[in-house]
């Protein structure tokens, strides 16, 4: 122990925690897993709901994307809410800023549920369901960073890719209890009914879900890291333009790693619902069934996810990647041919396979990216890395794929999109060098501050 009572980083990297791997590793799932179900429930509502709610008088073609762009607006505010998260908790600590998201997302869900549709208050309708969607991605913005870290710090180093996949796990989860509780109150209020007042449920369940998150990540002590950080009074004093100062080149192929995966993962956690229960689509299934098979496509992605960490300690980060994107092609290339075949067990089939891919392209990110950067500077790298890749990625993947196709007609149209994404993923993981199991304590910061561009010379 130190002489602030936190944990001590064993000289070889290996971060020793008094909390023990399990808390550790419970506290982060849960808190992403409620940061994620609230920004999911979202993205399914903008599919099924949102359009004829809040956008009707744009007629039903242009509410649809109006509604999708609602999704993309909150992806512009994750690098606002990465700046602010990544100074702080690089100044003060991760522990504090993943409390602050925590309420904030979890809060603005709520809110949301209780807004009036555009009958009731006009434009007031869409100006409020936006500002909301706004605070929405400040937090998702500020969120993965530290729980990444929180995890990825305090991990032991042959199972650093283990312990950063809890993180990650948290996304699935998030998708697999929001399609859930949607689909249950599908059920339950079916038709107009759902319309009216089911689709409120599950964002006011977000109220009781802020209790649960609180109470796990307050028992979480501060990451290890931070605490040797601040002993030594190592903090950056502007760890922002430390990050773009010397690794802006770095931020952007880093992110773009992301971005492909993204892309991608934004077909499952929003745009399929409504392609395939479009009336004037051309799959035209009810939108019950559908729920229920990204519920279950959504434990694929969580398997694999959790599998990809494990591998990556294996085989290293970027090899698991690699991997990945091979997944991944298989999976957007099958995903709309098998859906269009009006089948719902089809549409599972192309949803299980692209959450293998999405999950082995996926998992490895938050242990990956934490090894890219300083420990003085890795919150702002990781949490700007990360919103960047969610901006050029998912934000408006949902909206690129809907105009897709009523410009062209075809969904081939989003599946030449999506091999793009992949493709661009996988040439920028192939730009950087592996770091797998590089030690991560502040007293290796010079060894940390080396180029990993595979062309640099340091």
């Amino acid at each position: 122990m130190n002489s602030i009572g936190q944990p001590a980083l064993a000289s070889a990297g290996r971060v020793v925690s008094a909390a023990g791997p399990r808390r550790i590793i419970f506290a982060t799932v849960v808190g992403t897993t409620v940061e994620w179900y609230d920004f999911f429930t979202y993205g399914t509502a903008a599919a099924l709901v949102f359009g004829k709610l809040f956008f009707a008088p744009a007629g039903p073609g242009l509410a649809t994307i109006l509604s999708f762009l609602t999704v993309g607006i909150s992806f512009l505010f994750r690098p606002l809410g990465a700046f602010l998260a990544g100074h702080f908790g690089d100044k003060y600590g991760r522990r504090g800023v993943l409390m602050a998201t925590l309420v904030l997302m979890g809060a603005s869900t709520a809110v949301i549920g209780l807004i009036p549709g555009y009958a009731s208050i006009g434009f007031a309708a869409p100006l409020m369901l936006i500002a909301l969607r706004v605070l929405q991605g400040i937090s998702a913005g500020g969120e993965w960073g530290g729980a990444a870290l929180m995890a990825v710090e305090q991990a032991p180093t042959r199972r650093r890719g283990s312990f950063g996949a809890a993180p990650q796990i948290g996304v699935p989860l998030g998708l697999l209890l929001s399609s859930g509780v949607t689909a249950v109150m599908s059920m339950i209020a079916p038709g107009a009914a759902f319309f009216e007042w089911g689709w409120r449920v599950p964002f006011l369940l977000s109220v009781a879900l802020i209790f649960v998150g609180w109470y796990i990540r307050r028992r979480v002590e501060e990451s290890p890291v931070f605490a040797q950080i601040a002993e030594h009074r190592g903090q950056a004093g502007m760890p922002i333009v430390q990050v773009f100062r010397r690794h802006a080149l770095l931020v952007v192929i880093a992110a773009l790693v992301f971005a492909g995966s993204n892309a991608a993962g934004y077909m499952t956690t929003g745009y399929i619902q409504n392609y395939a229960t479009a009336a004037t689509g051309p799959v035209r299934l009810q939108p019950e069934p559908v729920l229920w098979a990204v519920t279950a496509s959504s434990v694929a992605w969580l398997a694999s996810t959790w599998l990809s960490g494990v591998v990556s300690d294996r085989i290293n980060r970027r090899n698991t990647l690699i991997i990945g994107w091979a997944a991944q092609f298989v999976g957007v290339v099958a995903l709309f041919p098998l859906a269009n075949t009006g089948n719902i067990w089809m549409l599972l089939l192309g949803l299980l396979i692209l959450s293998v891919g999405i999950g082995f392209a996926y998992g490895p990110i938050s242990t990956y990216y934490a090894e890219l950067f300083p420990a003085s500077i890795r919150f702002s790298g990781v949490s700007i890395t990360y919103a960047l890749g969610a901006v050029l990625g998912g934000s408006f993947a949902p909206t690129i794929a809907q105009a897709l196709l009523q410009a062209t007609g075809t969904s081939w149209s989003i599946v030449i999109y999506l091999v793009a994404m992949t493709a661009i993923g996988l040439i920028a993981t192939l730009m950087l060098r592996d770091r797998s199991g590089i030690p991560l304590g502040p007293e290796h910061e010079r060894e940390q501050a080396m180029s990993p561009l595979v062309w640099a010379r340091d």
